[in-house]
């Protein structure tokens, strides 16, 4: 690879992380301004970077965009068919994988213990992100415009007197999530069923999430807390078969 594009690389991982003046990255790499400056317009004219108000370049739309459908073109199911149901035998609870889909997120896969008990979810059904965990642990990951993207249409309707109901609430939910890394339903959709879930992350960012499920009555949360060094280690797997 030649050093320009390595540079050119390397530029765009400095203003991914925090957005910097051309004295600020010239000083950072050992260029002259000039030099740092020519370099920035290159990457600026391709749409890659663009230039703040405040003097400052961040990632431009372009580059955005690309990321975005490289996300679009992940193929999450397979990717963690396997995985899923190695989980699913490691747990004896049902495990769902769900993706995040543009605006949306759906449950992609599914494999169900042998209760015969029959939830809600389905394979192409959307997950209704402000009571499920799997749609916590993915809005957890998002940057705030994402977020409110895939929560532009929801109706906070309340499924049980544990529900949700407001932005407010699951906004303060969503910080304990990130800040945990693992995101739960605790009978919030269906009053006998609770849920512990864990994102799926890749460089590109969140592209779904992994839950175990089960009856309140036969594993309460602290139960499928158990299970979480088993889950975090599927997602980092899927993730994986996803480079």
């Amino acid at each position: 690879m030649s050093q320009s594009v390595k540079r050119a690389a390397r530029i765009i991982d400095a203003i991914a992380a925090d957005p910097r003046t051309v004295a600020e990255l010239a000083e950072a790499f050992g260029l002259h301004r000039s030099t740092m400056f020519r370099e920035l317009q290159a990457l600026e004219e391709v749409g890659w970077v663009r230039k703040r108000r405040s003097g400052r370049y961040a990632l431009g739309m372009r580059l955005v965009s690309l990321s975005k459908e490289a996300l679009d073109t992940l193929d999450l199911r397979e990717a963690g068919a396997e995985h899923v149901r190695r989980l699913q035998r490691r747990t004896g609870n049902t495990v769902h994988l769900a993706a995040l889909m543009d605006r949306s997120i759906v449950y992609v896969d599914k494999a169900e213990d042998e209760s015969g008990v029959r939830m809600y979810s389905r394979i192409g059904r959307a997950v209704i992100p402000y009571c499920s965990a799997v749609g916590k642990a993915i809005l957890a990951e998002l940057d705030p415009a994402r977020r409110d993207a895939v929560l532009a249409g929801v109706t906070w309707e309340r499924h049980t007197d544990f529900t949700i109901t407001s932005r407010e609430r699951l906004d303060r939910e969503l910080a304990l999530t990130s800040s945990r890394g693992w995101a739960v339903d605790d009978r919030e959709f269906e009053a006998f069923v609770n849920c512990i879930a864990v994102p799926i992350r890749t460089p590109l960012g969140v592209v779904g999430a992994l839950s175990v499920t089960a009856i309140h009555m036969v594993a309460d949360l602290d139960r499928l807390r158990a299970n979480l060094p088993a889950m975090r280690e599927a997602a980092e797997l899927i993730a994986g078969e996803l480079d």
